[in-house]
């Protein structure tokens, strides 16, 4: 692999400054967008999500976050039953439409021999 050292500036280089178009603003006269806003709309838009001195109420978060947590769950699983439960539907039906017999399972009772 070969080395690669940076490059030194070439001797013929310039810097081209270009003009302003009148009745452009600079950068430091505070710029305003489409709609005649300002810098300061945008800091007035963000004070309604700036947090405020009171301490976070940690215990109610948690019961919330378990609360959500648990809701999660059973929407889990309730799509995995549903799943299962059509799928062994469709097992079914496949078994009858193509004529067999005896495609619905039949439970027997486990007998003890004590």
């Amino acid at each position: 692999m070969a080395h690669h050292e940076p490059s030194a500036p070439d001797s013929g280089a310039q810097v081209v400054n270009f003009r302003r178009r009148a009745g452009t603003p600079s950068p430091g006269q505070g710029n305003t967008g489409k709609n005649g806003t300002g810098p300061g709309a945008v800091d007035d838009d963000l004070a309604k999500y700036a947090r405020d001195d009171t301490p976070d109420d940690y215990q109610h978060r948690m019961i919330v976050n378990i609360a959500a947590f648990a809701f999660v769950v059973l929407l889990v699983g309730a799509g995995l039953w549903l799943a299962d439960t059509m799928a062994s539907m469709r097992k079914n039906q496949d078994c009858v439409l193509t004529g067999r017999r005896g495609c619905s399972p039949v439970e027997v009772p486990v007998q003890s021999r004590y």
